[in-house]
C-alpha cells in the first residue's frame, strides 16, 4: 500500500510499504477514504524527530470502510463506514470506563511513562502505524471504531477522529459560564473549531488571536472577535482586557502549544537540540526539554482572576519555567490533556446533521491526493495558500 512515511526533519514521503493484516481476533482492517494532517503532526515534522524512526507511518485522523474483521469482531462488519479515534483505547478498562480513554490502562506506554498509545505518533506513544495510508489495522474492533451512517460526504464525520472531540473537550475544560467570555489563542484547526463549539455552547463573547490573515478572516466571518497579534504587539493583553470589562476573559483556551511565536530563546533551544544525534536529543528532551511558552504565558496574563485556562495545544517540555506566584495569586484553574475521544462522541454525533451547526462540511480548506502529502505538509507548515485544514484522499 501507499503511506506517508517519516524520513527525517521536514522530510515526509509517500512510500510503498507492506499491507497491514489482521493479527488479533478483535482486529479490524479499514480502507482509508479520508485522513487529516493535524497541527500536532507538524511537531513530528519539525521538533519531535528524536522520538521517530525512519519508516514510521504518520497520521491519526482517519476514516474509511471496514475491509476485514477478526473472528471475534461482532460490532462492525466489512462494508461498514467508520471513523477511527486517534487514541488507541480498549473501551473496557478502569480508565476507559471513567471516560479517560487517553489514559487507557490497556495501551498505556509504560516503558515511556506516557498515557494511551496513539496512532502514528512516535515511540513516546507506542509507535503504532498511522492512518495517512491506504489501509489501517485497528485493534479493539468491538469498541474503538465509531460507526457512522452512509450517505453524507466524509467531511461530515472525519473530524470525529480528533478535531471535534479535542475542541469539545477544550471548551468543556474551559468551564465558560453561560453568556461568559473566552479568548482562544491560535486559530488553526483546533482553535477555530473550539471557537465554534464555544459559540454553539452559549459563550457570549469569543475572542480569537492569531497572526495568519486567512485564519483571522475565517474566524471573524463566524462572529469571533478576531485580533491580529502583529497589530497589537505588547498591547495585546491590555486590548483583550479592554474587551472584557477590564478584568480579562472568564476562560482562555491555549490552542498553540510548544511551537508558539514570540519565544526566541526557547526556539533557539529547540533548534539546538535538533542538531544533536537522535539518541542524545531524545534523552535531553525527556529530562530537560523546554517549550516556547509565549501563548501559555499570555493566557496566564489575560485570564481574569478566578478564571480557567484550558490547554489543548501540545506541550512536551520537562523544565518549562512557569510563573507559579501569578497562577496561585490569581487563583487560576488549569485543565489540559489529550482528548478522550469516545467520552464526547455521544454529545457531538447528533450535531453532524444537514443543519451542520459547527460548519464541518466546509471546514477543510484543501483536499489533496495522498501522493501529494509531502507538498501538503510543507504548505501547512509554512501556512501557505490559506491552508487551515488539509484532508488527504488515499
Amino acid at each position: 500500500m501507499q503511506a506517508v512515511v517519516w524520513h527525517g526533519k521536514r522530510d515526509v514521503r509517500v512510500d510503498s510499504v507492506p499491507d497491514p493484516r489482521v493479527r488479533e481476533p478483535t482486529d479490524v482492517l479499514v480502507r482509508v477514504t479520508s485522513t487529516g494532517i493535524c497541527g500536532s503532526d507538524l511537531h513530528l515534522y519539525e521538533v519531535l524527530g528524536p522520538f521517530l524512526s525512519e519508516g514510521d507511518i504518520l497520521g491519526h485522523e482517519p476514516m474509511g470502510v471496514v475491509e476485514e474483521v477478526g473472528p471475534q469482531v461482532t460490532e462492525v462488519a466489512p462494508g461498514d463506514r467508520v471513523v477511527v479515534p486517534f487514541n488507541v483505547s480498549c473501551g473496557t478498562c478502569y480508565m476507559c470506563q471513567q471516560g479517560l480513554q487517553s489514559q487507557c490502562e490497556t495501551t498505556q506506554v509504560r516503558q515511556q511513562g506516557t498515557g494511551a498509545a496513539l496512532f502514528g505518533y512516535t515511540r513516546l506513544y507506542g509507535q503504532i502505524p498511522g492512518g495517512q495510508a491506504e489501509l489501517l489495522r485497528v485493534p479493539f474492533g468491538n469498541t474503538l471504531p465509531i460507526k457512522v451512517p452512509d450517505g453524507p460526504p466524509d467531511d461530515r464525520f472525519v473530524y470525529l477522529s480528533d478535531v471535534l472531540p479535542t475542541a469539545w473537550q477544550a471548551v468543556e475544560y474551559a468551564a465558560i459560564p453561560p453568556g461568559g467570555s473566552v479568548a482562544v489563542l491560535g486559530l488553526g484547526p483546533i482553535g477555530d473549531m473550539a471557537a465554534r463549539v464555544a459559540q454553539f455552547r452559549g459563550a457570549g463573547q469569543v475572542i480569537g488571536v492569531d497572526r495568519v490573515p486567512e485564519r483571522l478572516a475565517r474566524a471573524g466571518a463566524r462572529g469571533v472577535h478576531a485580533l491580529d497579534e502583529r497589530d497589537h504587539g505588547k498591547d495585546l493583553a491590555d486590548t483583550i482586557r479592554e474587551l472584557t470589562g477590564g478584568r480579562g476573559p472568564d476562560a482562555v483556551i491555549d490552542a498553540v502549544g510548544m511551537e508558539a511565536h514570540g519565544a526566541p530563546v526557547a526556539k533557539l533551544a529547540q533548534q539546538s537540540v535538533g542538531l544533536l544525534p537522535d539518541s542524545v536529543a531524545a534523552v535531553f528532551m525527556r529530562r530537560a526539554g523546554v517549550d516556547r511558552l509565549h501563548a501559555l504565558h499570555l493566557a496566564i496574563d489575560i485570564v481574569r482572576r478566578g478564571g480557567t485556562i484550558s490547554i489543548v495545544g501540545v506541550y512536551g517540555g520537562m523544565l518549562d519555567p512557569m510563573p507559579m506566584l501569578t497562577i496561585f495569586d490569581k487563583q487560576i484553574q488549569l485543565r489540559m490533556g489529550q482528548a478522550n475521544v469516545h467520552r464526547w462522541v455521544p454529545e457531538i454525533l447528533p450535531l453532524l446533521t444537514d443543519e451542520d451547526p459547527l460548519g464541518v462540511d466546509d471546514f477543510a480548506t484543501h483536499h489533496v491526493p495522498l501522493r501529494e502529502a509531502p507538498q501538503a505538509y510543507e504548505m501547512f507548515q509554512r501556512k501557505q495558500d490559506g491552508a487551515v485544514k488539509v484532508l488527504l484522499r488515499p
